[in-house]
């Protein structure tokens, strides 16, 4: 395989993994639409609401109507939890959601390992050209000629 392709496929996984590491980090998506908490109260208090899973400052929102939506407590609120259970909604909390092993390992070593990759990037760059090595440059490639070897004079290519 020629150096070209190797680069290439290098570069391809290189992109794969960080579009992938990016999209593990970014926002989840949430289900249903999303819904001003104006108007979630407004529904708490008509009694429309049936279940709320409520995921740090997140709200997952069941109507009695089967319709879902997805709103945010703007301001911590000490009386939505006695609002909701008196209303008799069913309140789940959910535990909020923690980077996989995978993304902290790679979060960790991420650094560490660009630095050596860089480096040895850098290496492999100086012992392209005519030296084969990072300190060849004092290397002579001269040759020592014997009497058995054909000369070639000027006279021989002068025209």
């Amino acid at each position: 395989m020629s150096d070209m392709a190797k680069n290439l496929i290098l570069w391809l996984v290189i992109a794969v993994v960080l579009m992938s590491v990016f999209q593990s980090f970014g926002p989840s998506e949430s289900n249903g639409r999303r819904v001003d908490y104006s108007t979630f109260m407004s529904e708490l208090t008509q009694d429309q609401v049936r279940e709320a899973r409520i995921n740090g400052r997140e709200i997952n929102v069941t109507k009695k109507d089967s319709n879902k939506y997805t709103t945010y407590i703007p301001v911590n609120d000490p009386k939505l939890l006695d609002t909701l259970l008196t209303k008799n909604v069913k309140v789940v909390g959910e535990p909020p959601e923690e980077p996989s092993l995978l993304a902290s390992i790679f979060i960790s070593w991420f650094p560490m390992l660009l630095l050596i990759g860089v480096w040895i990037f850098f290496m492999r760059q100086m012992q392209g050209g005519g030296g084969k090595g990072a300190m060849s440059f004092g290397k002579s490639k001269a040759r020592m000629l014997t009497e058995d070897q054909i000369k070639t004079t000027f006279a021989d290519v002068a025209g």
